[in-house]
């Protein structure tokens, strides 16, 4: 029998309960609104702790929103329980009208399932109807469908006893109208993707118009929509501001251009081929003070139903610190970290780069050995290659971007910093290649120390003489300072387009192509002549010596056998000199 005050308690709880009801349909967001849900619980219902556990896409729950203690949300919140754990939960204990109560007699065997849980201590129930710190209340929450979406879970009854029927009634209406708030918060970000594919549409784009204008025009990054098709294609048409801050134009100077205009020259086949095709790719945009800017480029085909495609929407991303982190880390792995040195690894791979599997018997001449090389191919395709384009290899110089004079391996770019060797020159075949040789310019050497005229890549081995005891003597910050000084000088003593590496501890390797016998000779005399005289590190003068070996790189060899062919010629050169003589150069 319901006593005096009841109906008073009851009005009460409604007021309560449509004043939180009423906050779920304020929150903005799916994780507004989940949090929403429990703080109405814990604020409108009555209970000390309350938690939702959401229906991820796998079908298993994660504890999406928790409220009523910091302790116990930061050691379960984000944790997941098992499907097949929650529906053995939903039909345990006792239904009533929807909720799912499973008492501590009962709820014992749940201690060691996999659904993430609180534990509250508290006295054991003097009465029947007193809350028991093991009891479980589950309120399931159901999409219009039928669909599971969540689980409400509550504890700690604020009045220490199970609720009664208006309890439940109340906790089971919320759940109702928890359901319907998520399902709208879900609808909503739903919608926001689907904007995509409106846009795609004319008479989407169209009804949506000013919900359009804000997103394009307050986008924190860069958008664009230029023409597609006729004369005009690529124009730009439209710019927000954040395009127009990241290239240094204003809108009005902007739509003069198309983004072939203001594109690197290097890539413009990639924005061609996106701007055809939609899609993504990574660029440079050229800025107003003529500098260079990498973007991601990701463009969209706006299509009307009757003509077809009219014009592109092109999202305009700043990338240029990822890009200059990545080519910070390309040049660490590729690069000695103490002389900035090309490697070992980049030394074999520039190596490997020059050498095929099939070795070079017969000697030809230049000529002969184009003509072999372009065998079968139409004259076209010969002056391509023949011109150093996409085929042709020229012995004369490095690949863009190379600057071996400085050891690094890195050219200044257009945006400011260095862009990284290629580790293969154009129509070069890797060592392990198995394929036909008809692009392919083989590396020859000469027969023997006696220069008979023959062109080909030397490979300098060089072992610095006395550096041990100057590491012994002085510590190691002398001799990585002898290091680098000698590196130093190693790059400077060679040409454009040859390559200084450091093998590791006093080793250095040059490749210098299109030597002869007697120009490989003379350039190991200048660089030991340019590592002999003294080193200053710290007010003290050291010196060093070197030994070169010298050896040749020929097709039909790995480059670690080149590698080690010089090296031992380099020991048969310090061993033929007394040690006075090394150190003295």
């Amino acid at each position: 029998m319901e006593t005096e005050s009841e109906p008073y308690v009851r009005l009460a709880t409604l007021r309560q309960l449509h004043r939180v009801v009423a906050d779920l349909n304020t929150a903005r967001s799916l994780a507004d609104t989940l949090q929403t849900v429990v703080d109405g619980i814990v604020v409108g219902l009555g209970y000390e702790l309350a938690c939702v556990n959401l229906v991820r896409p796998d079908g298993d729950l994660v504890v999406a929103a928790f409220a009523g203690d910091p302790a116990a949300e930061a050691l379960i919140t984000g944790r997941v329980g098992s499907r097949a754990s929650w529906e053995r939960r939903l039909t345990m204990g006792e239904n009533w009208d929807g909720l799912r109560f499973i008492p501590h007699t009962e709820g014992w065997v749940l201690m060691e399932d996999d659904v993430p849980q609180w534990h509250t201590d508290g006295p054991e129930p003097r009465f029947e109807d007193e809350w028991h710190p093991e009891d479980r209340l589950y309120a399931p929450m159901y999409a219009s469908g039928g669909e599971l979406l969540g689980v409400i879970s509550v504890d700690r009854p604020r009045n220490g006893r199970r609720p009664g029927a208006w309890g439940r009634e109340a906790l089971q209406m919320y759940a109702f109208q928890a359901a319907i708030a998520i399902s709208n918060a879900r609808l909503r970000a739903n919608m926001q993707r689907a904007l995509v594919r409106l846009e795609r549409e004319q008479q989407a784009l169209r009804a949506s118009e000013e919900s359009f204008r804000q997103a394009f025009e307050y986008a924190p990054s860069g958008m664009a929509i230029a023409e597609m098709g006729g004369d005009q294609h690529g124009r730009l048409l439209r710019t927000n501001d954040a395009l127009c801050r990241l290239l240094g134009r204003p809108a009005s100077v902007l739509r003069r251009y198309s983004f072939s205009d203001l594109v690197h020259p290097e890539d413009i086949g990639t924005l061609l081929r996106t701007s055809a095709e939609g899609g993504r790719a990574e660029l440079r945009l050229g800025r107003r003070d003529g500098t260079y800017v990498w973007v991601s480029l990701r463009n969209s085909v706006v299509a009307d139903a009757a003509d077809g495609p009219r014009f592109l929407l092109t999202h305009v991303e700043d990338i240029e610190e990822r890009k200059r982190h990545e080519l910070q880390l390309a040049h660490r792995a590729s690069h000695d970290s103490l002389t900035g040195l090309p490697n070992s690894a980049e030394l074999r791979a520039r190596l490997g780069a020059r050498l095929c599997r099939r070795p070079q018997s017969v000697r030809a001449t230049a000529v002969e050995a184009l003509d072999a090389a372009y065998e079968g191919r139409d004259a076209h395709e010969v002056r391509v290659g023949a011109g150093g384009g996409e085929h042709g290899f020229r012995p004369d110089g490095p690949g863009p971007g190379h600057d071996p004079a400085h050891g690094s391996g890195y050219g200044p770019g257009p945006a400011g910093y260095g862009v990284p060797d290629s580790y293969e020159f154009p129509g070069a075949l890797p060592a392990q290649a198995d394929g036909p040789y008809d692009h392919h310019v083989h590396t020859v050497a000469p027969a023997g120390d006696v220069d008979d005229g023959t062109k080909g890549l030397a490979v300098l081995f060089c072992d610095l003489d006395g550096f041990k005891s100057i590491n012994d003597r002085f510590g190691h910050h002398t001799g990585d300072a002898v290091l680098i000084e000698v590196a130093r000088r190693l790059t400077t003593g060679v040409r454009d387009g040859d390559t200084v590496a450091r093998l590791g501890g006093d080793e250095f390797v040059v490749l210098a192509d299109g030597l002869g016998a007697a120009d490989a000779a003379d350039l190991a005399v200048r660089l030991r002549n340019a590592i002999i005289p003294p080193i200053r590190v710290d007010g003290r003068a050291v010196r060093v010596g070197a030994s070169f070996g010298i050896g040749w790189a020929s097709c039909g060899m790995s480059a670690d056998e080149v590698l080690r062919s010089a090296d031992q010629r380099m020991y048969i050169e310090k061993r033929s000199r007394s040690k006075a003589h090394r150190r003295a150069g």
